[in-house]
C-alpha cells in the first residue's frame, strides 16, 4: 500500500516530476517553454499556489512552491495533465507522458532548507552536465532576480489551445518570496550565494568531463533518453531538513499521521462512516467527504 500523502496548508515543497522512460519529452523548444509557462501560470492562479523558482529540464522538472490552502494535489493533477496533452499533441504522440510513479513533493522545514532546495533547482542544468551555468539553460529557468519582482503576463500559446476555449488569453505569472524571509532582497541574496556555491561544486565534480552544451541539448530527439543506466530505486523522502532534530520531529509527525490514517481507513472500510481521519488527509476527504481532525 502506498503511504498516504499528508497535505497541510502553508507548507513549502520541492516538487519533482519525471517523464516516462526518462525520455526527453520536455526538451527545450519554443513550444515546450510556452506551454509549460502558460499552464504553470494558469494552474497556480486556479489553485492558489505560490511559485518561487522553477526549472524544466529535458526529462523532468523541479518547482519550489508554497501551498497556502492545501491544494497541491489538485494543482499537480491539472498541471501535469494539461502539459502532457499539449506536448503530446505537439510531438504527435499519445502514449503516457509521465513516469508511472506520482510526483515527488518534499516538505521544506526551514528557510535555510528552502534556500538550499531553490538553489538545487536552479543549479540542476549544471549538476546534470548540460551547461556550465543555469543561466545558459535554453529551457524554462527562473532567474533569482525575478523573485519578488512583480507579475509578468504570459500569453496563451497558439499551439493546442483554442481561441474559443475557456482558458484566458493571458494570465499573470509571479515568483513570490517564500515564507520566512523579511524581504525579497534578503531571499535573493541568499539564493544567489547558494546557487553560486552549488554550481561551483558541480563544475568541480565534472572536471575533465566537460558539458554537453546548448547546441547538443537542442539537437536531441524528444524520444531519446540518457545513455547511462537509470539510478537504482531509492527511498523517496517526504521532508527535507538540515537540522537533525527538526527532521526527526517532522518524520515523527509524518509517522503519527500515517498510523492514524490507516486506523481511520480500516474503520471506514468496516462501515464506520463517522471515522475521523487525521489532519492533512486529502484524497479521502476530497473523494469521499470523510471527517478530518482540525477541519473548521
Amino acid at each position: 500500500m502506498t503511504a498516504p500523502r499528508q497535505v497541510l496548508p502553508g507548507v513549502t515543497y520541492l516538487v519533482t516530476r519525471r517523464c516516462t522512460q526518462r525520455q526527453f519529452l520536455l526538451k527545450p523548444s519554443r513550444v515546450t517553454t510556452a506551454v509549460f509557462r502558460y499552464v504553470l501560470a494558469v494552474a497556480a492562479r486556479l489553485y492558489g499556489i505560490e511559485l518561487h523558482v522553477a526549472c524544466v529540464l529535458s526529462n523532468h522538472y523541479h518547482l519550489v512552491v508554497t501551498d497556502p490552502d492545501a491544494r497541491l494535489p489538485a494543482f499537480q493533477q491539472y498541471l501535469d495533465a494539461l502539459v502532457a496533452r499539449a506536448i503530446n499533441a505537439h510531438l504527435g504522440r499519445w502514449e503516457s507522458f509521465w513516469a508511472p510513479a506520482s510526483y515527488s513533493a518534499v516538505a521544506l522545514a526551514t528557510p535555510r532548507d528552502i534556500v538550499e532546495k531553490a538553489a538545487y533547482v536552479l543549479a540542476n542544468p549544471v549538476a546534470a552536465g548540460l551547461v556550465r551555468s543555469g543561466r545558459q539553460w535554453p529551457g524554462l529557468w527562473t532567474a533569482p532576480e525575478e523573485v519578488g519582482a512583480g507579475a509578468v503576463m504570459v500569453e496563451r500559446p497558439s499551439h493546442f489551445f483554442s481561441k474559443k476555449g475557456s482558458l484566458p488569453e493571458e494570465v499573470e505569472l509571479e515568483l513570490t518570496v517564500p515564507p520566512g524571509f523579511a524581504t525579497a532582497a534578503v531571499f535573493r541574496a541568499q539564493l544567489l550565494q547558494a546557487l553560486a556555491a552549488q554550481e561551483a561544486e558541480a563544475i568541480r565534480r565534472r572536471a575533465g568531463l566537460g558539458f554537453l552544451g546548448v547546441l547538443k541539448v537542442l539537437a536531441q530527439r524528444p524520444t531519446s533518453a540518457p545513455r547511462d543506466r537509470a539510478p537504482a530505486r531509492q527511498l523517496k523522502p517526504r521532508v527535507a531538513a538540515r537540522d537533525t532534530w527538526k527532521r526527526l520531529e517532522l518524520l515523527g509527525r509524518l509517522v503519527a499521521f500515517q498510523v492514524a490514517y490507516r486506523r481511520a481507513l480500516r474503520a471506514w472500510r468496516a462501515g464506520l462512516r463517522s471515522a475521523v481521519f487525521p489532519e492533512g488527509t486529502y484524497l479521502m476527504r476530497v473523494a469521499h467527504g470523510v471527517a478530518c481532525a482540525g477541519a473548521g
